[in-house]
């Protein structure tokens, strides 16, 4: 793909514009790619293309829904290694996670062309009162309308296609904004979409600069936005969105805690993998892990043992499981919040030492919350390990944030399952794994600054569409 031209995707018509996009390898910052940004006018044509094909998708049948569906998630098998390939080239994710991404964007147009068969619906008795008597209510579920996806670097292809997904199964038309540094793997998507009998408006997929981009924000045709971002641009995105349907999928510092009946061998093994996997760049990424005292030491000495034998080297060879960051603005603020932290007391056990763009597995401990480490979003390769004494206290520690998206908890005993599914305060408790576990059919999403409604295929088809009820005599 090197050095390749790759048009936007506007309205069914793969078109270029006169503002060319330079793709560049985070590993090697060479520009191996050029795609185009969309101006205002091809965001227009491709709002008003959108608009004329909503009966038409509305009403297209669940067969042909399915169908559609499944030749995407068909084609993409068959073009599993080239779609890994260009994802590993556009975000520096090792080839391995770049794989695993692919294989999950195929399951979840499965998911999303079996969902399409099964669009909710129910009849209603409703005669519960004297006024109901002799009367039935059938309800369903109606396409939303025009849907406005904004997808973020890190998960390219499948955070973007859990917004197109759902849309297809939904009858709604979409149009998506990739992240500027990641476009490739979308746009690879559209020539798959292209093939399918999808009207011409039903998807398009435009790279866009901010200020184009705010117009799938404020413009009143859209009927919902799904944003997946940070915490800050999404929630200002919200106050700007108007009257339309807003779901944000936001950021998060995930929780982990180990409790003394744990198998710490395979506890330590989950855990590294969850805090290190793309260099801690995932909104779940494990970094603030709790280890009861009494197995502290243990569990402090082989994290750090493994983490140190973590194979750092060029995102294209399979064997590499830690790689550079998206970009060295990232990885030198990265720098800078473990920095600070050290000056202020905390203790670094590995890691801390930048190169370019590349920054190491690092566990620093004898933190404080009041830390950017801790109370922030790193989204880099960085823990926290504390020890803590009673399970009541780990819970106050994983609460003690202005997140919630979701925590982890190691434990054999069924109380404190319970007491952790009863008591965190996220939307998602994973037992026995990290925060970092999530499946594409399941919810997913967070409270507090963590989002705002859930993803997840059958979640977000939910959230495409609107309820109404026809009320008649019987």
């Amino acid at each position: 793909m090197n050095n390749k031209e790759v048009n936007i995707f506007m309205a069914g018509r793969f078109v270029r514009t006169d503002q060319p996009l330079n793709v560049i390898n985070p590993f090697d910052q060479s520009s191996f790619a050029t795609t185009f940004l969309a101006s205002k006018k091809e965001l227009e044509t491709a709002i008003s293309a959108a608009e004329d094909v909503k009966e038409t998708l509305k009403h297209l049948p669940a067969y042909e829904r399915y169908n559609i569906l499944m030749h995407i998630s068909r084609q993409l098998k068959v073009r599993h290694k080239e779609f890994a390939h260009t994802l590993m080239l556009e975000s520096g994710k090792p080839l391995k996670y770049a794989q695993g991404e692919i294989d999950r964007s195929i399951q979840t147009f499965v998911v999303a062309a079996e969902e399409a068969k099964r669009l909710p619906r129910e009849s209603l008795s409703l005669d519960w009162t004297p006024s109901g008597k002799q009367k039935e209510g059938l309800v369903r579920y109606f396409p939303i309308g025009l849907v406005a996806g904004i997808a973020p670097f890190n998960f390219p292809l499948n955070l973007a296609v859990h917004k197109i997904a759902p849309a297809i199964a939904a009858g709604c038309p979409i149009i998506l904004k990739p992240s500027s540094k990641t476009p490739l793997s979308t746009l690879k998507l559209a020539e798959i979409i292209a093939e399918t009998s999808l009207p011409a408006g039903a998807v398009s997929i435009l790279p866009m600069d901010r200020e184009t981009g705010n117009q799938l924000v404020t413009d009143k045709r859209f009927a919902m936005l799904s944003f997946t971002g940070s915490p800050e641009v999404g929630w200002k995105m919200k106050a700007e969105a108007g009257k339309k349907k807003v779901v944000l999928e936001l950021g998060g510092n995930a929780g982990v805690i180990v409790t003394e009946s744990a198998d710490l061998e395979k506890v330590v093994l989950k855990c590294v993998g969850g805090a290190f996997a793309y260099s801690g760049q995932v909104c779940i990424h494990a970094q603030r892990l709790f280890v009861h005292r009494k197995i502290f030491e243990a569990f402090s000495q082989s994290f750090v043992k493994l983490a140190g034998e973590l194979k750092i080297g060029n995102p294209d060879s399979v064997h590499t499981d830690i790689s550079s960051m998206i970009d060295e603005e990232n990885a030198i603020r990265v720098e800078s919040w473990v920095n600070e932290a050290v000056q202020s007391g905390a203790r670094c056990l590995a890691g801390g030492q930048r190169e370019g763009s590349y920054y190491p597995p690092t566990v620093l401990t004898n933190t404080r919350n009041e830390m950017k480490v801790c109370h922030r979003e790193i989204f880099g390769p960085v823990v926290t390990l504390e020890p803590y004494e009673t399970f009541d206290e780990a819970i106050k520690q994983i609460n003690d944030t202005r997140f919630g998206l979701q925590a982890g908890v190691f434990t054999n005993k069924t109380d404190e399952m319970n007491q952790a599914f009863d008591q965190l305060e996220v939307g998602g408790v994973i037992i026995n794994d990290v925060p970092t576990f999530r499946v594409d059919h399941m919810p997913y999403g967070g409270i507090k600054d963590s989002g705002l409604g859930r993803e997840g295929v059958k979640y977000a088809i939910l959230d495409m569409m609107e309820v109404r009820i026809l009320v008649k005599d019987f």
